[in-house]
């Protein structure tokens, strides 16, 4: 089986600790050499001590359920038979709290725009179908205990 790796960074610096007035800022280093800043949310943190231009965890996990999404529905759609163009997700992740009574990411809405190409395009069942598959299919997906809400595709 695969093994993934992510590398995060953090070094206090000279501010004091135990009080919690502390940067939450840090580097995120993937195995493929690529670094991205991370932090903690603005909405957990507030400003400074967290980074607004940086990624989040949360954000992380919409992102990777969007992109595991997207490329399991791509690979599915061509095995079919069809052609896309372009695929644009604006997804969308909310808190609250779980059925344990925690704060968790509890839904996350994928809010795909497809641009299809080719000779043919899918009828809407048959798009249905292709985000049913590409949602039974996704590892994160399949990993994610809260709900996953594709507006015209089924999903849970």
């Amino acid at each position: 089986m695969a093994v993934y790796t992510a590398t995060v960074n953090w070094v206090r610096d000279d501010a004091a600790f135990s009080d919690g007035q502390y940067s939450r800022a840090h580097d995120i280093t993937f195995d493929g050499g690529i670094t991205v800043a991370g932090s903690s949310s603005p909405h957990v943190v507030r400003l400074p001590l967290s980074r607004e231009d940086a990624v989040d965890p949360e954000e992380m996990l919409v992102a990777a359920l969007s992109s595991c999404h997207m490329l399991t529905f791509l690979d599915l759609a061509r095995r079919g038979g069809f052609v896309i163009d372009a695929y644009n997700d604006v997804a969308e992740g909310k808190m609250g709290k779980d059925e344990r009574g925690r704060f968790a990411v509890t839904q996350v809405k994928l809010n795909p725009v497809i641009v299809w190409g080719g000779d043919k395009a899918p009828e809407p069942e048959q798009i249905r179908e292709l985000h049913h598959k590409a949602h039974e299919l996704c590892f994160i997906a399949n990993s994610f205990r809260g709900d996953i809400v594709i507006p015209g595709g089924e999903a849970n």
